[in-house]
């Protein structure tokens, strides 16, 4: 990880998976996830609703069906360089489509096995707009390990249309 200082302005935003969080930086957004505040090192809390008004409307736009494509900058600077590398390539998988773990280890052109590529999405510090819900195992879904795992992963891809709707979701 890199050591840089700066300020980080947090937003919650109620979906339909859960209360999500958004931690955004100088730079763009740092964080995003379910549960509670990530503590970002060398980064200072600050109140700045201003900071986090674009990411929370993009959110909310994209649970209401209104939005494709995430247009608030990503601050890569918390992410060490191998899962960077992966995370950047998964970050341009198009909304409604899925990659294997493999393939997105090949478009990252990494020499990351498919396990250990299941472990960076375990781990990916900006889920939803760095949408790892898109990657899926060769024989099904896979895992997630946001909001209420696999669910929330069925739930999002359902959402994005890639899924067709279950009696359950009518």
């Amino acid at each position: 990880m890199t050591t840089v200082g700066g300020t980080v302005a947090f937003a919650e935003v109620p979906t339909p998976v859960g209360r999500f969080t958004l931690a955004v930086s100088e730079e763009g957004l740092v964080a995003t996830g379910w549960g509670s505040r990530p503590r970002l090192k060398d980064l200072v809390e600050v109140h700045d609703p201003d900071r986090t008004a674009g990411i929370v409307s993009e959110m909310t736009d994209y649970f209401a069906g209104r939005l494709r494509v995430f247009k608030t900058p990503v601050d890569w600077r918390l992410v060490s360089p191998t899962p960077r590398q992966v995370l950047q390539a998964l970050h341009k998988v198009p909304f409604g489509t899925v990659v294997t773990y493999g393939e997105l280890a090949r478009r990252a052109a990494s020499s990351v096995p498919a396990r250990g590529i299941g472990s960076i999405m375990g781990a990916n510090p900006l889920p939803i707009v760095v949408p790892c819900h898109r990657v899926v195992a060769g024989n099904g879904l896979g895992g997630f390990s946001g909001g209420e795992g696999v669910e929330t992963k069925r739930w999002l891809l359902t959402h994005e249309g890639y899924l067709q709707p279950t009696l359950l979701d009518l």
